[in-house]
């Protein structure tokens, strides 16, 4: 077989799956979900398997203690965060008078150094692009209810993610011996070394930018509620939560924090504080966390993750954002290793070989 025929193979196959996941994209979640879940535990299967314990038993062990652990958390955290919901939907409409205040103010100084011709050319181009803006936000809304919120997904979400887990978990090993067995024999070698890294990619960010999240997430709600931010806990598990796209879980935080924290309170030291708490979170996040927790193993930076991220949740609503960092890295080490052949090549060094299209 040709390289030609091999290359248009994978790339039939690659398009194949990637219709696969487009169509089916709306019920796929709990299944990516409880797959997430599996490989986020295998580890500690393997573990307790060393130790003597039947895989049967350490996948039970291991389910339970995992799905416990999250509803207990969310059956505590509920009471709490829903008063903090009604509190932040009080404090809305004061934040939204807020914001039309600090408008005027700003509308007023620019009206004083454009001529009224510019004035109101820039008020039609904004009210122009706000409402493109507004519908672009109805056309997000509108997918992630009908693709990831709607009330099947989150009942497919409560009850099958657990099942998939557990026979994932149970099966992971299998699973893998029996890809590995129908890889081609004479690349075989090559394929694992790079299925080899792109675990490590995965698992590096996965295992450790949820640790990262956690600590977050835990730091931002307890030092908000410990400056007496009202809905402190529920903006703080939010943004630590979301921290694993880049710098999004620290602006979003400090924007929304503040901007509550305006409303709240009377002096400038609490909004301060709140300002403080973010800015010390992201630095934590950028020098401590990330460095010890994830490493430089990833290789994956920041923008292509959030390219990755942006990518997966218009193509595949929710869904796609599960897939989008296992995607980067299977493409970022890809490319890495299409370009170490590159330069091994003599279309790099200038140097002919003998032809290799057949073997």
């Amino acid at each position: 077989m040709t390289r030609t025929q091999r290359t248009f193979i994978w790339a039939t196959g690659l398009i194949a799956v990637l219709f696969f996941i487009h169509s089916l994209r709306d019920i796929l979640l709990p299944f990516v979900a409880g797959m997430a879940v599996a490989y986020f535990l295998d580890p500690l299967a393997d573990k307790l398997e060393e130790r003597g314990v039947s895989r049967v038993l350490a996948t039970i062990i291991i389910t339970l203690a995992f799905f416990l652990i999250v509803a207990g958390g969310l059956i505590l955290l509920f009471p709490l965060l829903q008063g903090q919901i009604l509190a932040i939907a009080e404090r809305l409409p004061g934040l939204f008078s807020l914001v039309e205040r600090v408008a005027g103010l700003a509308l007023e100084r620019i009206s004083t150094v454009l001529p009224p011709d510019a004035l109101q050319r820039a008020g039609e181009a904004a009210g122009d692009y706000a409402g493109i803006v507004i519908g672009w936000m109805k056309t997000v809304a509108s997918r992630l209810w009908s693709s990831g919120l709607a009330l099947f997904q989150i009942l497919s979400l409560i009850l099958i993610t657990p099942i998939v887990s557990f026979y994932m978990l149970l099966e992971w090993d299998r699973i893998v011996g029996k890809f590995d067995d129908l890889l081609p024999r004479n690349q075989a070698v090559v394929i694992r070394e790079q299925l080899s890294l792109i675990d490590g990619t995965i698992s590096a960010f996965v295992r450790g930018q949820a640790s990262v999240c956690i600590a977050l997430a835990v730091y931002y709600g307890i030092g908000l509620s410990m400056v007496g931010l009202e809905a402190g806990l529920l903006i703080g598990l939010g943004a630590g939560l979301v921290s694993f796209v880049p710098y999004v879980g620290a602006l979003s935080g400090i924007v929304v924090g503040v901007g509550i924290a305006i409303v709240q309170f009377d002096s400038l030291a609490p909004v301060m504080g709140v300002a403080a708490i973010f800015i010390v979170g992201q630095l934590a996040e950028s020098y401590v966390l990330t460095p010890r927790l994830v490493g430089d193993k990833v290789g994956l930076h920041d923008l292509w993750i959030i390219f990755a991220l942006m990518a997966g949740g218009t193509l595949f609503g929710f869904t796609g954002v599960l897939l989008a960092v296992p995607a980067a890295a299977v493409i970022g080490v890809l490319i890495r290793f299409s370009v170490g052949e590159y330069l091994k090549s003599p279309l790099y060094t200038g140097h002919a070989a003998p032809s290799q299209d057949r073997e």
